[in-house]
């Protein structure tokens, strides 16, 4: 049965391949026609093409190789850097930040992960490289692993200039804050990088409500389970120059600020003992799937705007989804729409100025 379902998934494999090429190059040929003025006024319309997009996935050819080969079921987007590329010239985003899909690099022992990291940290490098100015990438690295973690944070910081690094919510049932990764983070913390956080199913609660998927619940709890994990732990404030960056507007965290602040008053935490807001405030939140009034009204009251970045989760969902939420959101200023759109990412990563 197993060669059977091997089978299924290199067939499935050649033909998302296949058609995510063609449908690229399609793309790419129209964009290069008479439809590129037309994409390029839309672009204008939507704010012109400065956006920066911090919740943008590649799906790597390996990456998705090694996925398939780990489940018999689920769906995986197709992509290619020339879907993004038009997906981004449609809804004015200059660059986006690009970074893996759930569940990360951890899928099949220390020596295959460390080699998967590595692939698909080349692979975005050579993006980078291919597609000057439009794309930047977060590396993965294999944890829990340690010794490999800290082997690939120098090689995709110095030699393949990252942007910073991205890690899922949990590893091996470990959230965030578990001292086995302290290691990682003196590294990170010396290194004053940023690191983006991407929600990933948790063993503990799947199928807990029959027909209602993962993620339409649990990847945003999931985020303010490794939250908690991190401030109660003592780990944000004993990595103070790691610049963490949350998805999905932090989960379900601006909701559940009263209770963080009543636990951390209730422990009389020494890690926290002005509350949980102070740190709170200072980790950054992007606004995929967070870009309606509800949600941020719920950001805003949390952080300061100079903290809130754009993202989409292309291919996952279109990017207009992200740029109609932002743009409709009536508090919001023109002034205050172009500091989430691009200028706090110029201060976040000054590359971007260039």
């Amino acid at each position: 049965m197993k060669a059977n379902h091997n089978s299924v998934f290199s067939d499935e494999l050649n033909r998302r391949r296949f058609m995510a090429g063609a449908l690229g190059f399609t793309m790419t040929a129209a964009m290069s026609g008479p439809l590129a003025a037309v994409a390029q006024s839309t672009g204008a319309a939507r704010g012109g093409p400065r956006r920066v997009d911090f919740h943008h996935h590649f799906i790597p050819p390996r990456h998705l190789e090694a996925i398939l080969a780990q489940r018999e079921s689920g769906r995986t987007p197709p992509w290619s850097p020339e879907m993004s590329l038009a997906e981004m010239d449609k809804n004015g985003i200059a660059t986006s930040i690009t970074s893996l899909v759930q569940p990360g690099v951890w899928l099949g022992g220390v020596e295959n992960s460390r080699k998967l990291a590595r692939d698909c940290n080349e692979y975005g490098a050579k993006m980078v490289k291919d597609h000057p100015g439009r794309f930047g990438f977060f590396a993965a690295i294999p944890l829990p692993d340690t010794p490999g973690s800290l082997r690939e944070i120098e090689y995709a910081l110095d030699t393949l200039k990252a942007d910073g690094i991205g890690l899922m919510t949990s590893f091996d049932d470990k959230y965030l804050g578990d001292p086995a990764f302290a290691p990682v983070y003196e590294e990170l913390n010396r290194r004053r990088a940023v690191v983006y956080v991407h929600p990933t199913q948790p063993r503990c609660c799947t199928g807990l409500v029959p027909g209602v998927t993962v993620s339409t619940i649990e990847y945003a709890t999931d985020s303010t389970r490794t939250i908690a994990s991190l401030l109660y732990s003592g780990t944000a404030a004993k990595f103070p120059n790691i610049r963490f960056i949350f998805s999905h507007g932090g989960g379900t965290v601006p909701f559940l600020l009263g209770r963080f602040e009543r636990l951390a008053a209730e422990r009389k935490d020494p890690w926290l003992k002005d509350g949980a807001a102070p740190q709170l405030k200072k980790f950054y939140y992007e606004i995929a799937q967070a870009n309606h009034p509800g949600a941020l009204d719920g950001v805003m009251e949390l952080v300061p705007l100079s903290n809130v970045l754009f993202g989409t989760d292309y291919p996952l969902r279109p990017a207009s989804e992200a740029v109609e939420g932002l743009t409709g959101y009536k508090p919001f200023t023109d002034a205050q729409r172009r500091a989430i759109n691009r200028e706090n990412a110029e201060r976040l990563i000054p590359r971007l100025k260039t």
